[in-house]
C-alpha cells in the first residue's frame, strides 16, 4: 500500500514531467509543417502580407509555415476552418478586417470570433484613403462636407463591395459628419478605382495599397487618411479625424489560432513574430504596403480585436446595413 507522502511525491513527480513536457513542446516547435490560412485568393493584400511573414517565419523556425488560400463566404469559409482544426499550433489563420465586421454582418456564423480565435500577434495596421476625383471642388475634409450638404443624395461614394472595410469606412464617416452620400457597391476595389477616373462616382475610402498610385500620380486626389495619425506613405494628408473628431477607420492584419492552443506555442509565435517586425527589411516593406509594424502582446492584440468588432457592430447596426443569411 502506498502511503500518502509516497503518493503525494508520485503526484509532484507527474506533474513536473508534465510541465517538462509541455516547455520541450514549446521549445521544440515547429517539428513539422504548420498550415497559415487565408481566406482570400492569392495575390491580393492580404495574402502577400501574409506570405512576407510565413516566409520569415519559415527561415527562422526551420520548418515551412504553407499558406493555404481559402477563400469564399467573405472570409468566413477559412476563418472556420482554422475554428475547427486541433489547437496544436499546426494551423494558424491570417486574421483581417472582414473578422471583425463579419460577427455582425453575418446572421448565421457557425463559431464566434472573438471566443473562438486566440489572438497571436498583430502584423499592421494600414489605414484607408478618403479621395476623390479631379472633378470634386473640395481641396479638404471640411470642404469635401460643405460640397455634400449642398448636394443631398447627388454625391456617390463607391466602394470594394457591400460590408467591406472601405464601406463601413464611408459609412462611418457619413454618420459622424452628418452627411449623406450615395453607396456605389463594387465587385472589387479595380472596377471602383475605374469608375473614379472616369468621374461617375466621387469619392472612395479605399484601402491605401489600391488607390495610393493613383494619387501620387495626381489622377486622384487624397483628402485625408482615415487612421488616427497621418501615414508615412502620405505625411502631407492629414487625417480625417482632425475635422471629423473620433474618427478612425483602419485595416488590423496579425495571425490567430485555435482557442485552447498552448500558451507556450502562442508566446514563442509571438515573440518571432515580433521580432521579424523589427527587422528593418521588413519594416520597409510593411511600409511599403501601407502601415508601419504593429508590435504587441497577445493580450493587446487581443484587445484590440475586441475594439474593432464592437466599433463595426455600431457602425452596421447605425447604418441599417441587411445582414447577410
Amino acid at each position: 500500500m502506498i502511503s500518502r507522502r509516497a503518493a503525494i511525491c508520485l503526484t509532484a513527480i507527474g506533474l513536473s514531467a508534465f510541465a517538462s513536457i509541455g516547455s520541450a513542446t514549446a521549445a521544440d516547435y515547429p517539428t513539422r509543417p504548420v498550415r497559415f490560412v487565408v481566406g482570400y485568393p492569392p495575390g491580393g493584400a492580404t495574402d502577400i502580407i501574409a506570405r512576407l511573414i510565413g516566409q520569415r517565419l519559415s527561415e527562422k523556425l526551420g520548418q515551412q509555415f504553407v499558406i493555404e488560400n481559402k477563400p469564399g463566404a467573405g472570409n468566413n469559409i477559412g476563418t472556420e476552418s482554422v475554428v475547427n482544426a486541433e489547437p496544436d499550433g499546426y494551423t494558424v489563420l491570417l486574421v483581417n478586417p472582414a473578422n471583425y465586421i463579419n460577427a455582425s454582418l453575418y446572421a448565421n456564423l457557425k463559431f464566434n470570433f472573438v471566443r473562438d480565435i486566440a489572438p497571436i500577434a498583430s502584423f499592421n495596421r494600414v489605414p484607408n484613403v478618403m479621395t476623390v476625383n479631379k472633378d470634386v471642388t473640395a481641396k479638404n475634409v471640411a470642404e469635401f462636407i460643405a460640397y455634400a450638404k449642398a448636394n443631398p443624395g447627388k454625391v456617390n461614394m463607391a466602394s470594394s463591395g457591400n460590408g467591406t472595410s472601405v464601406h463601413l469606412s464611408g459609412e462611418m464617416f457619413m454618420a459622424m459628419a452628418g452627411i449623406k452620400m450615395q453607396h456605389v457597391p463594387y465587385r472589387g476595389a479595380a472596377p471602383a478605382i475605374t469608375d473614379m477616373l472616369g468621374g461617375q462616382v466621387q469619392v472612395i475610402f479605399d484601402n491605401m495599397p489600391s488607390i495610393i498610385q493613383h494619387v501620387r500620380s495626381g489622377a486622384l486626389r487624397a483628402l485625408a487618411v482615415t487612421t488616427t495619425e497621418r501615414s508615412s506613405q502620405l505625411p502631407d494628408t492629414p487625417t480625417v479625424a482632425e475635422t471629423v473628431p473620433g474618427y478612425e477607420a483602419s485595416a488590423l492584419f496579425g495571425m490567430g489560432a485555435p482557442k485552447n492552443t498552448p500558451k507556450e506555442i502562442i508566446a514563442k509565435l509571438n515573440t518571432e513574430i515580433n521580432a521579424i517586425l523589427a527587422e528593418p527589411d521588413m519594416k520597409k516593406r510593411l511600409v511599403e504596403l501601407g502601415g508601419d509594424p504593429l508590435i504587441q502582446t497577445p493580450e493587446k492584440f487581443g484587445a484590440d480585436i475586441a475594439a474593432e468588432t464592437e466599433k463595426w457592430k455600431k457602425v452596421i447596426e447605425g447604418a441599417n446595413i441587411t445582414k447577410v443569411e
